[in-house]
């Protein structure tokens, strides 16, 4: 029968060796950017300047991009950023360009021969 002892001090020396690998050779570390880790309720609520009832009523709604593991809400900073994006308001010459191009697909649909 293998002595158990060693099988333990085998795995130690692997954990010390790899623990010594990290230490001496930091920058191989892999890591997401900041804004792809999660983030809790109260920094998503600061990040968009709401209150945190406010955001827990947005989740209610799934009116903000969230996600749910047990009873933990969390959020991505890039999706809370793209929420706010999708907010903006349009300035007066965009709405003029879009207007103008649904006016020409209105009038110029595909088949159809107008003033004949």
């Amino acid at each position: 029968m293998k002595n158990p002892f060693e099988s333990i001090e085998s795995r130690l020396a692997q954990i010390e060796n790899l623990i010594l690998d990290i230490k001496h050779h930091p920058e191989q570390k892999k890591s997401l950017p900041n804004e792809e880790l999660p983030i809790l309720i109260k920094e998503a609520s600061t990040l968009l300047g709401l209150t945190v009832p406010t955001m827990y009523g947005k989740v209610n709604k799934n009116e903000i991009p969230y996600l749910k593991r047990g009873n933990r809400l969390y959020f991505f900073k890039s999706q809370l950023i793209e929420y706010i994006k999708e907010g903006q308001n349009k300035s007066d010459s965009s709405i003029k360009e879009e207007a103008e191009a649904d006016n020409y697909l209105y009038n110029n649909k595909k088949g159809q021969n107008h003033g004949k």
